[in-house]
């Protein structure tokens, strides 16, 4: 982990972005207490995009039909 105070991280701001870049925590503290962490930038995964599954996925007829037993037990009454 490296800690640098604002006036270091203003004058070596471009090794302190290598050294996150490589995976490193970088943290910059100001009087002493910590303030930011710099961390390498991960890109997100792009959006979802809507009906990108329609025609992959069959879902059964009854697939939400619960057995009476089953109801009795996730509703917490006994038999």
């Amino acid at each position: 982990m490296q800690i640098s105070n604002i006036h270091e991280a203003k004058s070596h701001l471009s090794r302190l972005i290598e050294l996150a870049y490589e995976g490193e925590e970088v943290i910059i503290c100001k009087a002493g207490k910590p303030m930011v962490r710099l961390i390498r930038y991960q890109q997100e995964e792009g959006k979802r995009k809507p009906g990108a599954w329609r025609g992959k996925v069959i879902i059964a007829d009854d697939f939400d039909d619960v057995s009476p037993e089953i109801e009795t037990l996730f509703q917490g009454r006994d038999h």
